[in-house]
């Protein structure tokens, strides 16, 4: 069965000399013939240090080969790829450390002064930015591929975010990876003339799952993106001819001010895709505005990340739509009552198939929690229309009840961010005494545009009903993110006790 789930040796025999991964900064190539031929490098030396099938290897890196390299070479001995998120404090990361227990952590040059924090743990530490590094994975060092491989084997393991607790381990199998791709490739219909961009961070399963591994299963070139810029990101969307592209609505944010998105055509695109969150109705316009073709996905560390297709006319119409489930998974939403939810009615989201996760490292309890008769409890909530398309309504925990009503932010976010001289836009509720939460607006008003407060509550009036306007409207500079870019409100929630109410003009 190993050279069944080998795909990229597979892949490698198809298209050798087809560019596979090609990186934005320094403009090198790596086709699929060297790629594999680098994660053969790769895993025949884990194997010489000792690496055994089930073992943890860590890789503290932005956007970087070593990424493809390693994971690739995890997946030909059997060991297990554990991205780290470098943007968590040092604490952080070594409660991380400590849990998954990695024999072997890699380390880019950047992070090079992480070095001291984490080497009280008890493993073996590489370079993998470094010359060293690079004459490991350029000499021809086949693994001896000593042990059976199973589809059931766990390939990689990405830890979740953690804003609302402990981070949890996502064990992913090669089943669940492959089977993400293939769902993924069939219904998007991508081919191997498909090109994209990734600046979504790698650690996350946005940025190795969404589209890497697939583009790269059909045949495509994946470019390495790192640090997201607007500018930056319209040239080389149009230097390298990339054909579709998935960034979350900060990113969009970002790029639809800039005046290079004003000015280019973007001749080689077929779709720009947002996820991670839902997005606001003036990105939608944006595009919409210059004819191009956007739509929105849904998706979770724990399954796929990708559960949903779009036809980007039907997105068009449709608009906050992420779609209907795609070939080869399942979607039903489920009411508090245990009942599935009829048309228009708001459930939780849980998704079955087989690019569905094994469980969460070390936690039995939160895997029974969240499995349940192999159906992913998601936590999310959504409703879907007649037709069968789905809308994401927000978190379950996200939702507000205020008097009795339940009351779903992303409603009043879509509808105050159309609002002139709102940049973005978060709702939450507040602990009330008497209404038991209270609806709470933190805005962050355009560069130079004034926002009247009077003004704003009679815009809403016109379209929500009263219990939803927020009872406060509070002023930032900036919304706190996630570390992949979310707006993170459990940070608003802690900082609304600290935060002076603005009143009157902004």
């Amino acid at each position: 069965m190993r050279w069944e789930l080998d795909w990229l040796e597979n892949r490698a025999r198809l298209t050798p000399n087809k560019n596979a991964i090609i990186d934005e900064k320094t403009n090198i190539a790596w086709s699929y013939e060297e790629l594999n031929n680098r994660s053969k490098s790769a895993a025949g030396w884990l194997e010489i240090q000792g690496v055994k099938k089930g073992d943890r290897i860590a890789l503290l890196s932005p956007n970087h080969i070593s990424y493809f390299d390693l994971l690739f070479a995890c997946g030909k001995i059997g060991a297990i790829l554990v991205p780290l998120n470098w943007r968590l404090s040092i604490s952080e990361l070594k409660e991380i450390v400590q849990d998954c227990s990695p024999v072997m952590i890699g380390i880019h040059s950047r992070f090079q002064d992480l070095l001291t924090e984490l080497q009280t743990i008890d493993c073996t530490f590489f370079i993998v930015s470094n010359n060293s590094y690079e004459e490991i994975i350029s000499t021809s060092m086949n693994p001896q591929l000593l042990e059976e491989i199973s589809e059931q084997d766990p390939l990689a393991m990405i830890y979740t975010g953690g804003t609302t607790g402990k981070p949890k381990g996502v064990v992913l199998s090669h089943q669940s990876i492959q089977w993400n791709a293939m769902n993924t490739i069939l219904s998007w219909s991508l081919t191997e003339t498909d090109v994209t961009i990734n600046y979504m961070p790698m650690f996350h399963t946005g940025g190795l799952n969404a589209l890497s591994i697939p583009v790269l299963m059909i045949g495509g070139t994946v470019i390495i993106g790192d640090q997201f810029e607007g500018e930056k990101a319209v040239h080389s969307i149009n230097q390298y001819g990339c054909t579709i592209i998935l960034l979350v609505p900060t990113m969009y944010h970002m790029l639809v001010q800039t005046e290079e998105f004003i000015r280019s055509n973007f001749p080689s695109m077929k779709i720009f895709l947002s996820g991670a969150a839902p997005c606001p109705m003036q990105i939608y316009e944006a595009f919409q505005k210059k004819g191009l073709a956007f739509k929105e996905g849904y998706g979770l560390t724990e399954a796929g990340p990708n559960n949903f297709y779009i036809r980007p006319e039907d997105a068009q119409v449709k608009q906050g739509s992420v779609g209907k489930p795609m070939l080869y998974n399942l979607i039903k939403l489920e009411k508090e009552n245990g009942l599935e939810a009829a048309a228009n009615e708001v459930g939780e989201i849980l998704i079955k198939g087989k690019h569905s996760f094994s469980y969460y490292w070390n936690n039995h309890q939160a895997t029974s929690e969240t499995v349940k008769d192999g159906w992913v409890h998601t936590g999310d909530l959504a409703k879907k229309d007649e037709q069968g398309f789905f809308y994401i309504v927000g978190r379950k925990k996200d939702m507000i009840i205020t008097g009795g009503e339940n009351v779903y932010p992303l409603e009043i976010e879509h509808w105050m961010s159309a609002y002139p001289g709102i940049d973005e836009v978060a709702v939450v509720g507040i602990p009330d005494k008497k209404w038991g939460e209270r609806v709470i607006a933190f805005i962050v008003s355009k560069l130079g545009q004034r926002v009247v407060e009077e003004e704003l509550r009679a815009y809403c009036e016109m379209k929500l009903g009263r219990y939803k306007i927020p009872k406060s409207f509070i002023f930032l500079k900036e919304l706190p993110k996630t570390h992949v870019g979310k707006i993170d409100k459990v940070r608003l929630k802690a900082m609304n006790s600290d935060i002076q109410e603005v009143k009157g003009e902004h």
